[in-house]
């Protein structure tokens, strides 16, 4: 993926190449009927992750602001909780891509958990 630059702490950035990276893993997963239905919903939250944060940074008001993290931590603990009911039979690198991007979506839903706590 070229369009993406690799500021270390932009997290505009990050949340979209998470969201790439969980397209990027799907297609790879075993096409069974719980793996499709999970796999649109992992693929929905972890886009609005970032689009609720790029919202956020454009909010009018700081009450606005903090409802769109809120967001962000909750498609990031959505996305975490899809992550985990995913079935990547026994595919050890599939198995160690889920773990790695379950591990980004806690960390991302720790992120927007500390901007909530560091902007009330």
């Amino acid at each position: 993926m070229e369009k993406i630059k690799t500021k270390p702490y932009d997290l505009e950035e990050r949340t979209l190449r998470f969201a790439f990276k969980v397209r990027c893993f799907v297609r790879k997963l075993p096409k069974t009927i719980a793996n499709i239905e999970d796999a649109k919903q992992v693929v929905r939250s972890s886009g609005l992750v970032g689009a609720n944060y790029i919202e956020a940074n454009e909010s009018l008001s700081k009450k606005d602001f903090l409802m769109r993290i809120k967001i962000c931590r909750k498609e990031a603990k959505e996305s975490a909780y899809w992550m985990e009911l995913i079935d990547v039979g026994n595919d050890a690198a599939l198995e160690k891509e889920r773990g790695e991007l379950g591990k980004e979506a806690k960390e991302l839903m720790m992120i927007f958990s500390a901007i909530m706590r560091n902007s009330q």
